[in-house]
């Protein structure tokens, strides 16, 4: 038996007392995600291997910071951690984004719904592309236009109702697992002890705004005016083409729907956006990617406390859908910029429950 999984053997026979979960070794539901609770001396981890190096300088940091008695003690005020969603709290590889997978149900799949055409030839792009296991070139511009473009019209309770539908479907390429409850578990401890420690979380993301808010509900502990990500309109179902400074909101006719595209939450937006929505430089930074490296950098740098960032290297081919080079490429990256790597294969003992595997 190999050390990852016997490491699994051992926690899952300790699963109920250390958790008070059922003995559910499948995927975890996503109420049995909401029951984590780290201890604030984080001595009950179930999901780490704690001799690992990531573990070891996280769990150093916040035993550092948070005691006053050191030179380098925050006070709560200050305790800023900010975490991509996609590839850092859940899964991203199923075959791809959460957001992008709903965007080609909507164009391609949705019999309620008929795509311009100009929108339903660029998700036959994006479709095509995440068959080869790529990503369209222009990502960042003209997808996120045709995603907002396939659900404008819709109110929010419309939208989100199409999210959760979503989030039913079987997550591809694993076993036993649905979209909405592809989260890490290891890193849900990590929200979890961190809150237990008086920081103040929040979302920074490439994925919408409202979708993150539904996906998180009800699973991790983010006040609903943390989330920060790709942005669309919001309208007056009567505004029409109409100019917010001249449209007067109606209080009998009036609803909200969703309208246009505003802008990417991915890469320098991210620190402008935590700039404008948070106000302070965050000392705890997580992600997986390139698109999240200005806020490694920002975090890290010229900060007035001691700041740490730890990236995810996606190297687990057996218990996710790993990509070695993408994780090789990422370590070196770390290793390069002053970033801590995180590996998925050896820092952890599981990711979305034990009997979660690479479909074959």
């Amino acid at each position: 038996m190999n050390k990852k999984k016997l490491c699994a053997a051992l926690v899952a026979m300790s699963f109920v007392v250390g958790t008070g979960m059922s003995m559910n070794v499948d995927a975890a539901s996503r109420a049995e995600i909401a029951k984590i609770s780290v201890k604030e001396n984080g001595s009950n981890f179930q999901y780490w291997n704690k001799d690992s190096a990531s573990f070891k300088a996280l769990t150093n940091y916040v035993k550092d910071v948070t005691n006053k008695k050191s030179k380098n003690y925050i006070p709560e005020e200050d305790r800023i951690a900010v975490f991509d969603m996609d590839g850092t709290l859940l899964g991203e590889r199923t075959p791809c984004y959460f957001e992008w997978m709903m965007y080609l149900e909507r164009a391609l799949n949705d019999p309620s719904y008929t795509p311009s055409k100009e929108d339903r030839e660029y998700a036959l792009v994006v479709k095509k592309a995440i068959e080869n296991q790529a990503i369209p070139e222009d990502m960042e511009g003209k997808e996120a236009k045709s995603q907002a473009s396939v659900f404008a019209g819709m109110t929010q309770d419309e939208y989100n109702a199409f999210v959760r539908k979503f989030m039913e479907t079987p997550a591809e390429g694993l076993t036993n697992l649905k979209r909405g409850e592809e989260f890490y578990l290891p890193m849900a401890e990590v929200v979890s002890y961190l809150k237990k420690n008086d920081f103040d979380i929040w979302i920074v993301s490439g994925s919408d705004r409202d979708a993150q808010r539904v996906l998180m509900e009800g699973v991790l502990p983010i006040k609903r005016d943390h989330f920060i990500g790709t942005d669309i309109m919001t309208l007056a179902s009567g505004q029409g083409n109409t100019d917010g400074l001249e449209y007067v909101y109606n209080k009998e006719k009036d609803t909200l729907v969703r309208g246009q595209f505003v802008l990417k939450d991915v890469k320098m937006n991210k620190v402008s956006n935590i700039a404008r929505e948070i106000g302070r430089q965050p000392v705890l930074a997580f992600g997986n990617s390139s698109g999240d490296a200005s806020m490694f950098n920002y975090t890290i740098s010229k900060n007035k406390y001691k700041a740490l960032a730890f990236s995810l290297c996606c190297d687990d081919l057996e218990d996710d859908l790993g990509n070695i080079k993408k994780a090789d490429k990422m370590k070196a990256d770390c290793q390069k910029n002053g970033w801590i790597p995180v590996s998925m294969r050896d820092d952890w003992k599981t990711i979305y429950g034990y009997n979660v595997k690479v479909a074959k």
